[in-house]
């Protein structure tokens, strides 16, 4: 078999655009959720805005949420008020509000709000990241923002108050990170989002998968095709997420080693799983299809579009069918 029409097949099969209608469902409920914020807490609040896959242009659409950063200004619960409060507030308004209608729940940085499935049996997620800035009226210079640990994330115990990012710093990096290779890294960012998916309750967030992918350009040279560039930086997860010295910052922050997200533990299985890939596709090339699969809803129309094969790099029209 081909891997890298395999592998181009399984991006083109997993785009965002091909959900258009849950693609708006999803910014519509987003925009009801941001403006309840608004309403509800007013001047305490700055400017909300999205982050995540979608804001980064690296969503795939077989599991994508909406992330929804909201910003609060230092005193808005109180010249003494702490994240922790910061954190049960927001909970409870949404809870509050949305209860009937959606699964409200508490998750390690962010609030989680799914919404019971529509008439066409879709169900809307969108995450809640609450942050508040450093100091008084900082926010609008810095953009640096301190989030809760509800529960224990990796290393990080919960109810730590140690992560202070820069969301809008980590979309950008996303963004403009290596030019020239932009497309190679985010195509490498959707396929192993679409290998994510694949594992169940998979505690490596996509985050750190965006940037250990980054890391992997960095430091390593990436050439070749499409196949030849993931191998590379599956090599690279494999042979450097378990070491004591290995470190992965955050852009928004570089005190905050996303590395602690993981425990020890998890590092050497995500390690192994990189492992157990490289080595039964070299067994068998078929068995990329099992690590990355295609979306079966849109490969038919894929194989549509694509209506000339190739044989050696030359065109080769399919063959004339005789009606009657």
């Amino acid at each position: 078999m081909d891997k890298n029409l395999h592998l181009e097949s399984v991006i083109k099969t997993h785009q965002i655009t091909k959900e258009e209608s849950l693609l708006i469902k999803h910014k519509d409920k987003n925009k009801e959720v941001k403006e309840a914020l608004e309403g509800k807490y007013k001047e305490n609040i700055y400017f909300l805005f999205n982050s995540g896959s979608y804001a980064k242009n690296t969503a795939i659409n077989t599991k994508f949420d909406f992330d929804l950063v909201a910003p609060f200004k230092r005193n808005a619960f109180g010249s003494n008020g702490t994240l922790k409060e910061m954190y049960g507030d927001i909970y409870n308004f949404l809870y509050e509000k949305y209860k009937d209608v959606a699964e409200v729940k508490k998750q390690k940085v962010s609030i989680g709000l799914e919404f019971h499935a529509d008439s066409d049996g879709d169900k809307i997620k969108i995450d809640v990241v609450a942050g508040r800035e450093l100091n008084q009226d900082q926010y609008k210079k810095d953009e640096n923002l301190n989030l809760y640990v509800y529960y224990k994330y990796g290393n990080i115990e919960a109810g730590s108050e140690r992560i202070k990012t820069n969301v809008k710093a980590q979309i950008s990096n996303i963004k403009d990170k290596a030019t020239n290779e932009k497309d190679s890294i985010r195509k490498i960012i959707r396929l192993l989002k679409v290998w994510k998916i694949t594992k169940y309750d998979y505690p490596t967030k996509s985050f750190f998968l965006e940037l250990i992918i980054l890391k992997a350009f960095d430091n390593k040279d990436i050439t070749g095709s499409l196949w030849d560039k993931l191998k590379a930086v599956l090599e690279y997860i494999k042979d450097n997420v378990t070491k004591e010295t290995f470190t992965l910052k955050d852009p928004g922050n570089s005190y905050n080693d996303l590395a602690d997200t993981l425990t020890d533990t998890e590092k050497q299985n995500l390690s192994n799983d990189m492992k157990n890939m490289l080595d039964r596709i070299e067994e068998n090339e078929e068995n990329i299809r099992t690590y990355f699969p295609e979306n079966t809803k849109f490969k038919e129309e894929e194989n549509k579009n694509n209506r000339y094969q190739t044989n050696g790099g030359m065109p080769v029209p399919p063959p004339k069918i005789n009606f009657g």
